[in-house]
């Protein structure tokens, strides 16, 4: 075969090998970059399983480039043209949507596995467009719409790939385009699962009724879903059908916050010795940092990272508190997690609109203000390709030892949120923040509890996922303090989406 022009590990080349075998199979020739009949016919569920720094993302990213040389289109979630006998399909998903930022961000055009489970209604006129700027129509003829408008969609899309991106520099809004949503009735080629330690069996029974070849992307440290009494969906794959890659040194530049990840390993390594591991290595690196206190300015926009949900309570209200932030409302600035739509059945349409915008259970999101009606909420998405977005609301404040949450405000139903300025660690695997903040107290407390999951310490378990969350620097906090904060809140780092996107029944 023939490999990209970077040198893969062994690992990895084994494991590309292998999926260039069921790709053919599947009628994908990755070597010779075409398309041919599928030969085998039979469906394909792969796990491509490693730690963290074991280059899993890299294959995945190069896979990508040769399934797009070879002619396979890539679903991205803001545009699906129309249905060709011909045409061969690739989706990259992840399991929310900060997971499929990390990979958009290293210029894998990923998706939320929400998002492609549903497909847009698009309007005849304007999907003219969209077929013309992918290529597959000619430059059409839109009563309303300038040369340069079109012009300046063609622009737009030849450095961003993004339809709702194009459409809104020509002057459309996202509204104008797409007019619906439905349950995906056809079936896809190729799917890409990453963060797949996060599926459950209903999602990979989902995805399976939709990919005939399907290959996840996953870490075995991690923890998994909760009710699955501690495995992952691909802990029972066997043989060929897994792939293991291990760590790759030349490729992680000495990252002290993967050493700590790696010596979790270690069955021997008790939490006093790991602790000393992490001052000693902020002694040399400045990447890690031994913290005695708790951040203030940073929990606006990574949140700290507890074990606890008494904990996650108690820093909610202390952040709270530093900020002056009052009782009876939010601030604008205030960081929330979306914990779930709140909608009966007979919305099922308002439901998917919502999921749609990227407000799925996990989501972060950051608290712009009121919207124009009660109960509204202006929201800033996080890692969303078209991130602001009004909605109706049911905002949750916890408080310390109350059974009941404090509503400050809400909609009848919508979106649900909790605050986002400490999660859990559970909550916040999938994510990744430049500089995380992880609360040590509670991975004592793990430890001198001694509890075991799928045969290791949970408090290790616990430790790996928190510390692997951090993508630059790692803060491990010793103490319950929290410093007070440099300045208020602030929304003005925010990126602006090009065009607002109104949603019937969901938004205003």
């Amino acid at each position: 075969m023939t490999l990209p022009t970077l040198t893969f590990s062994d690992d990895q080349a084994e494991a590309y090998d292998r999926i260039s075998d069921v790709l053919l199979g599947a009628g994908v020739d990755l070597d010779n970059a075409i398309l041919t009949p599928q030969a085998d016919g039979r469906d394909h569920v792969l796990a491509v399983v490693g730690k963290a720094g074991s280059g899993k993302t890299l294959l995945l990213a190069q896979l990508y480039q040769a399934l797009e040389e070879a002619g396979v289109e890539t679903i991205s979630g803001d545009y699906e043209s129309k249905k060709r006998k011909d045409k061969r399909t690739l989706a990259i998903l992840a399991p929310t949507n900060k997971a499929a930022s990390v990979l958009r961000n290293r210029g894998v055009p990923a998706t939320t596995i929400h998002r492609i489970l549903y497909t847009p209604l698009y309007d005849p006129e304007y999907e003219k467009i969209a077929e013309w700027l992918a290529g597959q129509g000619e430059k059409p003829e839109i009563e309303g719409l300038t040369e340069a408008a079109l012009d300046r969609a063609a622009l737009f899309y030849a450095g961003n790939k993004s339809i709702p991106g194009a459409l809104a520099a020509a002057g459309l809004r996202g509204s104008d385009f797409i007019i619906g949503w439905k349950r995906r009735d056809e079936p896809m080629d190729i799917g890409f699962v990453d963060e797949s330690s996060m599926l459950t069996r209903d999602q990979l029974d989902d995805l399976k009724e939709i990919f005939p070849t399907l290959v996840l992307f996953g870490d075995p440290a991690q923890l998994a879903p909760v009710g699955q009494s501690g495995e992952m969906v691909f802990d029972n794959f066997k043989g060929k059908q897994k792939l293991v890659l291990h760590r790759i040194h030349r490729q992680d530049a000495d990252n002290p916050i993967l050493d700590l990840a790696h010596a979790l390993s270690d069955e021997s390594l008790q939490f006093h010795d790991f602790e000393r591991m992490v001052e000693e290595a902020s002694r040399r690196d400045d990447r890690v940092v031994f913290a005695r206190r708790v951040e203030a300015d940073m929990m606006a926009r990574s949140p700290v990272l507890v074990w606890t949900n008494k904990t996650r309570v108690r820093l909610i209200q202390a952040f709270r508190g530093a900020f002056g932030a009052p009782s009876d409302e939010l601030l604008a600035g205030e960081p929330l997690i979306c914990d779930g739509i709140e909608l009966p059945l007979k919305h099922r349409k308002k439901r998917i609109d919502l999921e749609a915008r990227g407000l799925i259970k996990g989501a972060q999101v950051i608290y712009l203000g009121p919207g124009r009606k009660a109960g509204f909420s202006r929201l800033h998405v996080i890692g969303a390709e078209d991130p602001q977005v009004s909605a109706a609301s049911i905002i949750k404040i916890e408080l310390p030892d109350e059974e009941e949450p404090f509503i400050p405000f809400a909609a009848r139903m919508g979106a649900a949120f909790l605050h986002g300025s400490a999660v859990t660690i559970h909550k916040a695997q999938g994510s990744q923040w430049e500089d995380v903040q992880v609360f040590a107290p509670d991975l004592a407390i793990a430890a001198r509890m001694g509890r075991v999951e799928a045969g290791q310490a949970l408090w290790k378990r616990l430790t790996y996922v928190a510390i692997t969350r951090a993508e630059k620097r790692l803060f491990w906090v010793t103490r319950n303090m929290l410093a007070r904060p440099t300045g208020p809140l602030r929304v003005d780092d925010l990126v602006v989406a090009p065009a607002p996107l109104k949603l019937e029944g969901g938004e205003e």
